[in-house]
């Protein structure tokens, strides 16, 4: 077992998204790639102990930044104790060859995402793979977890009040992704991957090549994307949608459509 001083200088994995935007085939990837994201599993591969510490804190820290505030002192102490339990749990199911000396080790927990400053604070030295699905398949998923629970912090009252629930998942996911990204972008640099969900199953070879380039894995690219990605029947469904809601979600999150090549 490492002592906290151990796996705080390590370089975990942590992969994120939205709720629905496939992180579980980048994580199957990943450990392709050498890297353990644990036994202490649920069904769709999150680390069940970071996934309970995230719902436990995520609306708590998310609330305090938007209204500029920081996390009070003895709460930011509960939650730095909380976390460290977390990945001390998560620790115990992973290998000792993988964890020990630095090894390769991570998690999949797609709420990760909200906390990005927080996790980035507590291991300077991780790697974040931030994967991303067009926000109009996502408004149309029925995985609206997120939303449900993450919603009353990230949207506005009158949204919530007013608006579609499907309108409502495309400004969360709109939100969350571009926080991410300027986050990463201006304070991971190299340690940020943006993964896009689509470019998994148009180009897999391609880009499970580059996935694996930066985890620096030398596994076979061809013969991973070839066992392990599958392209869903629901990957473009947002354009059976009605030419209204359609044209509400490309207003709505213009921004980030275009930030992420989704739209011209």
């Amino acid at each position: 077992m490492w002592d906290q001083s151990d796996y705080l200088s390590s370089a975990p994995l942590v992969i994120g998204g939205s709720g629905g935007s496939g992180t579980r085939v980048v994580a199957r990837l990943s450990r392709r790639a050498g890297y353990d994201l644990g036994t202490d599993v649920n069904a769709a591969g999150d680390s069940v102990h970071l996934r309970m510490f995230y719902l436990d804190w995520i609306n708590r820290f998310v609330a305090s930044e938007r209204r500029g505030r920081r996390v009070p002192p003895d709460q930011i102490r509960q939650m730095n104790d909380d976390f460290h339990r977390a990945i001390a749990r998560h620790l115990a199911g992973c290998s000792n060859a993988s964890t020990s000396n630095g090894g390769r080790w991570g998690w999949k927990a797609p709420r990760g995402i909200f906390l990005l400053p927080f996790m980035h604070s507590q291991f300077p030295k991780m790697k974040f793979v931030h994967v991303i699905r067009d926000g109009r398949d996502i408004a149309l998923s029925q995985n609206q977890s997120q939303l449900r629970k993450q919603g009353a912090v990230l949207l506005t009252r009158r949204e919530r009040w007013f608006n579609s629930d499907p309108l409502n998942s495309i400004l969360l996911w709109q939100r969350v992704n571009l926080s991410a990204a300027n986050y990463g972008e201006t304070n991971l640099g190299k340690n940020y991957q943006l993964v896009r969900f689509e470019d998994i199953c148009g180009a897999p070879v391609e880009t499970t090549a580059r996935l694996f380039g930066f985890l620096g894995a030398e596994a076979d690219a061809e013969q991973a994307a070839r066992e392990e990605i599958s392209t869903p029947s629901s990957i473009g469904r947002w354009r059976a949608c009605p030419p209204a809601l359609r044209a509400q979600f490309e207003r709505a999150a213009a921004t980030s459509l275009h930030r992420f090549g989704y739209v011209d």
